[in-house]
């Protein structure tokens, strides 16, 4: 009984270890692999390519008018003798008994281009949807950029944090000591108590940016609920180009936003040609043939007839007037936003550059402050032991390391994101 009750323990225990490591929450992550994961799995890439094949529905809608109607019909009729419809209308047809069933076809033959260009313009509004999958893969990919650096920089952060922790409760364990002595004061011990709460409170705030880092990433990722990750780190990205003209000229040329708004207003302009050609004539030809085998006399057992019809626009109460003057809008409008785009990435490839710039340059700037930084902080602790400084001396210095050693872990990540930033203005981070 006890040999079977071991044997159902070890069981339960290697189910439950088993169920531990399949719904471990650590991940191991690249930078690649993040990218990868948000593309796959964001909605707002899915959003894309849902509307990308309405839009190609939408093609296929417009092309139908250049095919032939076909249908098939089946009638069958009983009347009294002699039957007509005698109102309700000006004609008097004969109703007869019958059954019969045939086929119409009918064939738009002509509407002189009008068929023509909303195939164009619906062809034009699929190629604008298919460049903004690219466009919502490139803004999709940039988020899941700028969360991971962001994870990377606060777990750098926190790094900082406990080491600071760590030396500044050396230094009040020391200084007590030193106190109860009275080789050193009340007043500093104070002061490396403050100091040493101030480095708690980082510490504390450290932590809670790396789990809110971590929240922003498993958004930017596509799961719906938080989970952490080991990330790899990243190298540096290299210095950001020195032409900011020829970035500006590759932003208008790659950008998916500007590709799919400059199709949008071709779309917009030939959809409002189409609409003017409303006025024109229709040419449509019809032909009908089928069977009767049971009817009254003097119906024939079979019947066949073709003809042809043209539709002249007259009047209409200004309705083709009226859709032709709002798609003529609607094209202006489109070119307006084309040209309001052409701006917008003109100044944000420039911001973006700015930016890039002035992160790599931090990178020097952040190495030289925290040397500078540790040696002032060397001789502010030799000063303070051979009694030739004060506690409050001491204290800056230490306060001046911290933000040394968070600005110098801040400063690869910060330009890292910069440069993320820099390649989607360009339109190369997809």
């Amino acid at each position: 009984m006890r040999h079977g009750s071991l044997v159902c323990f070890t069981f339960v225990l290697l189910l439950s270890t088993s169920a531990f490591a399949q719904t471990d929450p650590n991940q191991n992550l690249t930078l690649a692999d993040a990218e990868s994961i948000a593309i796959q799995n964001h909605p707002r890439v899915q959003i894309a390519k849902g509307l990308a094949s309405v839009a190609e529905a939408q093609v296929t809608q417009a092309r139908s008018a250049n095919y032939p109607v076909i249908f098939g019909s089946l009638t069958g009729a009983l009347a009294e003798k002699n039957s007509r419809i005698a109102a309700g209308g000006l004609s008097n047809p004969i109703i007869y008994d019958r059954y019969a069933n045939g086929v119409t076809i009918n064939q738009l033959v002509t509407d002189f281009g009008r068929t023509s260009n909303l195939v164009k313009s619906s062809n034009l509004h699929a190629e604008a949807q298919q460049q903004n999958i690219i466009a919502s893969r490139a803004e999709v990919v940039l988020q899941a950029d700028q969360a991971y650096f962001a994870v990377l920089r606060a777990q750098a952060v926190l790094t900082v944090a406990k080491q600071t922790v760590q030396e500044r409760q050396l230094i009040v364990d020391q200084i007590t000591e030193l106190e109860k002595n009275k080789i050193k004061s009340g007043l500093d011990l104070s002061f490396a108590t403050v100091s040493l709460q101030q480095g708690q409170l980082l510490l504390i705030q450290a932590e809670n940016d790396l789990q809110a880092s971590f929240a922003d990433l498993s958004v930017a990722l596509g799961y719906s609920e938080p989970r952490t990750f080991h990330l790899a780190e990243e190298p540096l990205p290299p210095a950001p180009p020195s032409d900011v003209a020829e970035l500006t000229r590759q932003a208008l040329k790659n950008r998916p936003e500007l590709i799919s708004q400059r199709s949008e207003a071709r779309s917009a302009q030939i959809f409002s040609d189409a609409q003017r050609e409303l006025w024109f004539p229709t040419v449509s030809a019809y032909a009908t043939a089928g069977l009767i085998p049971a009817g009254q006399d003097p119906l024939s057992s079979r019947y066949l007839a073709a003809g042809f019809n043209i539709n002249i626009p007259i009047f209409n109460g200004f309705l083709f007037s009226s859709l032709s003057k709002e798609a003529r809008s609607r094209a202006q409008v489109q070119e307006l936003r084309l040209r309001d785009l052409q701006d917008s990435i003109l100044r944000d490839v420039v911001t973006a550059w700015l930016g890039a710039n002035s992160a790599y340059q931090r990178l020097a700037v952040t190495d030289q402050l925290l040397i500078q930084a540790n040696k002032a902080l060397d001789l502010a602790q030799s000063r303070y032991q051979l009694g030739l400084s004060s506690i409050v001396e001491l204290s800056q210095a230490q306060l001046n390391q911290t933000q040394a050693q968070i600005d110098h872990a801040s400063a690869k990540y910060d330009y890292a994101t910069r440069f993320s930033v820099l390649k989607y203005q360009l339109g190369n981070l997809q």
